[in-house]
């Protein structure tokens, strides 16, 4: 019996060692009581600049899966009737516009970071909104010319106001894997 006891007594003493370890860990972490670590607040001028770039960004990937995936096949005739690749290219499509649509949605809100910005994407809120249901138009094969003209037009139209709020918007295309995801 003294052996099980001893057993006992060990893993007792183990339990205890590790408990107390752990808790130095965690007050050690905890410092002197001062202000936790957190997200450290950003000011208004790197607030602004983190809008120009973020909105930069989704305007960018918008204005290059609707130039790659919608206008140029588009004028290349890839969605007319018999067209060759004519089904995969309207899904692309369809996914384009979607993916589109939301990205325009997304830098439209990171145009609100910015005054400039924000004045100049304002009048381009109903013009995006009118796009919503143009990817699924697109992946049926029931887009017409004046929706992919209305969609060259807004992306036009989002390009022009960011240059003239200081952010240049250059056509990004996407990949496949993130007009899915």
């Amino acid at each position: 019996m003294p052996v099980f006891r001893t057993a006992r007594v060990r893993r007792a003493l183990v339990a205890v060692l590790l408990s107390c370890a752990l808790l130095a860990g965690a007050t050690a972490c905890g410092g002197d009581g001062a202000k936790e670590a957190g997200p450290t607040p950003v000011n208004s001028a790197e607030q602004q600049k983190f809008a120009k770039t973020r909105f930069v960004a989704n305007a960018g990937l918008a204005a290059g899966a609707t130039y790659q995936w919608i206008i140029k096949p588009y004028r290349e005739g890839k969605f007319k009737q018999g067209a060759d690749g004519r089904t995969l290219a309207l899904v692309k499509a369809g996914l384009a516009g979607a993916f589109t649509y939301n990205r325009l949605k997304a830098a439209v809100n990171n145009a609100k970071g910015d005054e400039l910005l924000s004045k100049a994407v304002a009048p381009l809120t109903d013009g995006i909104e009118s796009l919503k249901n143009l990817g699924t138009k697109l992946r049926k094969g029931e887009a017409t010319d004046a929706d992919i003209g209305n969609f060259e037009k807004m992306i036009n139209d989002v390009k022009t106001a960011g240059a003239s709020a200081g952010a240049e918007v250059k056509d990004q295309v996407p990949s496949t894997s993130q007009l899915g995801g």
